[in-house]
């Protein structure tokens, strides 16, 4: 899985980027760590969490999405690093 630095914070982004997703960090009242609005395709995470619970709340939120067509827009590293984290994420 992905070390809990802003640079792995940083490739998460780029991914969700290359997606087609902007992530955002907003203040909320939702309970987890992110939501998705899936019609405009945007990550909103709550910006009072820490580098580990960023990381831990976009790779949640990439887990769930539906991501068929989107993954023929990533490079190689990226499609490694997207299967990494669902997979990582089926284990638990």
């Amino acid at each position: 899985m992905l070390s809990y630095t802003t640079h792995s914070l940083e490739k998460l982004e780029q991914l969700c980027k290359q997606l087609g997703f902007k992530v955002r960090y907003e203040k909320g009242n939702f309970r987890t760590g992110a939501c998705v609005l899936q019609t405009s395709k945007v990550i909103v995470v709550n910006r009072f969490l820490n580098t580990e619970s960023r990381i831990n709340a976009i790779a949640d939120v990439l887990t769930i999405i539906q991501l068929d067509e989107e993954i023929s827009l990533l490079n190689e590293k990226q499609k490694q690093l997207l299967m990494s984290i669902k997979q990582t994420k089926l284990k638990i």
